[in-house]
């Protein structure tokens, strides 16, 4: 740095003018703040993907165990960007208004038993080479298909309900299961799955294992498709996901399904 604010002898305008820069120059600095924003979400996606329980004091600690000279509100500011919430172990990407309805879960104590007997939903971040956007993917619980799934660059409901409505004209379930955001207790959304004769299930606030299935999805998209890939825009993303959900759910083996695949199961127990 040629310009020593400190130096009191000689006023920083006269330092500037003697270096021939310009003042504003000075004062307005940039210096890529929205690129290290970036990176410092990709690091923060990274360690939240390995330790689901890292709120916003101990991702603050982690950051500036890797040299990066970060205070907690700026760490807080970017994990609710990234719909990550500091008080609890699970993603809650925003918090449902106070008009919006919510609605009891219902799957304590159910057994699962078959497919579209429980569907869940849920969202999350996913990183870009510049940039971010959010994926939102239905799940059917039994069989951990993919039914249906959306991208978006805000969080806006509407491509919570695009993806919900496609999901419908596949199939419906008994239940529906979200957590309380205001993309699952938006009216049109909650509407939508009551014209279908569908029940409403909503996870607790503060439980890590309501929606555990389409948490252990997010990880598994994470580590097998977005880090081995530098996502350079939407659509290269859109491309990229779309190829890896027809993996997902018609080659890849699940341990759990008996290394059969999720369309396997999907489609040998599915009930009309």
């Amino acid at each position: 740095m040629l310009i020593d604010i400190a130096k009191r002898g000689i006023p920083v305008y006269r330092q500037c003018a003697l270096l021939d820069l310009g003042r504003s120059s000075f004062y307005y600095q940039p210096v890529g703040d929205d690129s290290y924003n970036e990176q410092l979400m990709r690091l923060i996606d990274e360690q939240y993907t390995k330790a689901p329980f890292y709120g916003r004091p101990k991702m603050t600690v982690w950051l500036r165990s890797r040299g990066h000279r970060v205070n907690h509100k700026r760490v807080g500011r970017l994990m609710q960007e990234m719909g990550i919430r500091g008080i609890c172990p699970r993603r809650n990407l925003s918090r449902a208004k106070m008009k919006d309805a919510t609605f009891p879960y219902l799957l304590t104590g159910v057994k699962i038993t078959h497919p579209n007997q429980v569907w869940c939903a849920d969202i999350t971040y996913i990183r870009l080479h510049r940039g971010f956007v959010y994926l939102m993917a239905i799940m059917d619980w039994y069989s951990r298909y993919v039914v249906s799934w959306e991208l978006s660059n805000t969080l806006d409901a509407d491509f919570c309900l695009a993806s919900l409505e496609r999901a419908l004209t596949i199939n419906k379930p008994e239940i529906f299961n979200s957590d309380q955001g205001v993309q699952f207790t938006n009216q049109d959304f909650i509407a939508c799955l009551q014209s279908a004769d569908v029940r409403v299930s909503m996870d607790a606030r503060g439980r890590i294992y309501d929606n555990i299935f389409v948490e252990r999805l997010w990880r598994t998209v994470k580590y097998e498709e977005v880090y081995l890939y530098d996502y350079q825009s939407i659509p290269e993303a859109k491309d990229r996901l779309g190829t890896y959900f027809r993996f997902y759910n018609t080659e890849r083996f699940h341990q759990s399904l008996g290394y059969k695949t999720p369309e396997a199961i999907y489609n040998e127990q599915n009930i009309n």
